[in-house]
């Protein structure tokens, strides 16, 4: 039997040429509203599946909501497919959002971000991953990257920038990895949209909006962002060995669970770097004030800086066992009070102007999410009010709770002096664990 050719109708434009000519193996790439990402990866699919040798080969496609992922691609999706599915060559499967090549047996089906399990199992050839930004880590952590392993497929990320969350992670960190690509194309790397439709959008949106929406910048922060997505990468990238930090105090933050869904996080910073936190889910005060007295005993801090809010039970437990610790309430007056409408804001702008003056983060992309995602206003007076915990934990990536931020601030609360070494101290002065250095600073 002669082969029939059928032409599918893709012209694809000089930036998604590029786009299909540059990939590898998984390919992260940033575009802006409406450039078209939606008919690139479609035609990516329906290319891999087609073209596959193996058996059974299982391609999909998975926006973070199923809803979502078949209102943006299974129209198109078909259409493009139409005059293989009127010559008999493909299945079109209306239920489960697929279409199976008879001449090969390869699938493309969609899928949603909101239900992953479905995808636990399988084996994958290839996936493509839109609007990245809001798909859960774990979807493509502990689901899509290991289910692509036994025939080592591929993958392809694409979205609009929105924040610190997977979508950036995978961007800046593609640079580093050898099977890895990613590239940004703006509204005016497309001719997606008309040059005076690009102008009468720049005009009407405010610069950060624009920035985000249409020249694809990660850094682009709200106008009231206390701490720039900008920023907090760089932070993460700076790195300062042992020599840099030894003169500087060695300063703990203890952050303790509030609620069911909130982290008790246990922060220590040395001068201008940031240690890997240590954060426990479910563990109570008295195993709290136990943990934090090891690290206490272990690292000889010169401060040690805890939450009065929820930490009133490891403070006294951490007094009754003979540590000096200070207790530091968010709502709580602050050292300059006309600045600040309390506490909590106060440390939150230290620790800002520290991440901006050359602060040393894990690069961890929950950490940055926390650092980037809260807001600032002024009151009646003039003074910095911080957004509330409660209002962050409704915006924040992926849901949960700014916990170890929370630490990390709270080894701003006070003026730290870097302190003898414990064994001189021993020598000359006598066990004073009760004095409390900042009891003046806290007074009304």
């Amino acid at each position: 039997m002669s082969a029939i050719r059928i032409e599918l109708h893709y012209q694809p434009r000089e930036w998604q040429r590029e786009c299909h000519e540059n990939k590898r193996r998984f390919t992260v790439l940033a575009l802006h509203r409406r450039a078209g990402k939606t008919e690139l990866a479609t035609m990516e699919l329906i290319h891999k599946a087609a073209g596959f040798k193996q058996e059974l080969g299982f391609f999909v496609y998975l926006a973070p909501f199923l809803k979502q992922a078949k209102a943006i691609a299974w129209a198109r999706l078909k259409q493009k497919l139409e005059p293989l599915r009127v010559t008999g060559a493909i299945d079109v499967n209306e239920a489960d959002l697929a279409v199976v090549f008879k001449h090969n047996g390869a699938t493309i089906r969609l899928f949603g971000g909101d239900n992953p399990d479905a995808l636990r199992g399988v084996r994958l050839d290839g996936a493509v991953i839109d609007e990245v930004a809001q798909v859960k880590p774990e979807v493509w952590n502990s689901i899509l990257q290991p289910a692509l392993a036994d025939r080592k497929g591929w993958a392809m990320f694409i979205g609009t920038p929105a924040g610190i969350n997977l979508f950036s992670d995978l961007y800046y960190g593609a640079s580093k990895r050898p099977e890895w690509y990613a590239a940004k194309y703006t509204v005016y790397d497309t001719d997606a949209l008309d040059a005076l439709e690009i102008e009468r959008l720049r005009g009407s949106m405010s610069e950060e909006a624009f920035a985000r929406e249409f020249l694809c910048d990660f850094s682009a922060a709200g106008d009231s962002q206390l701490i720039s997505m900008a920023d907090t990468e760089n932070a993460a990238r700076r790195q300062y060995p042992d020599g840099d930090i030894i003169n500087s105090p060695l300063v703990i933050g203890v952050d303790p669970a509030r609620f069911g869904d909130d982290r008790s996080a246990v922060v220590l910073r040395q001068g201008l770097r940031m240690e890997t936190p240590i954060v426990r889910n479910g563990i109570d005060n008295m195993a709290l004030a136990s943990l934090v007295a090891q690290v206490i005993e272990d690292r000889d801090p010169d401060a040690v800086f805890i939450d009065a809010g929820a930490g009133s039970g490891v403070i006294d437990r951490l007094r009754q066992l003979g540590y000096g610790v200070t207790e530091v309430p968010f709502g709580g007056k602050a050292t300059y009070p006309n600045l600040f409408a309390n506490k909590r804001a106060e440390m939150w702008w230290a620790m800002k102007e520290w991440v901006e003056q050359g602060g040393s983060i894990p690069n961890d992309m929950s950490l940055k999410s926390e650092l980037s995602t809260p807001t600032y206003q002024y009151d009646s007076v003039g003074r910095r009010v911080l957004e509330s915990k409660d209002e962050i934990k409704k915006r924040l990536q992926g849901g949960g709770s700014p916990d170890i931020a929370d630490a990390l601030a709270l080894t701003f609360a006070y003026p730290v002096a870097k302190q003898l070494p414990r064994e001189v101290r021993d020598l000359i002065q006598p066990d004073n664990r009760d004095y409390d250095p900042y009891e003046m600073a806290r007074e009304p």
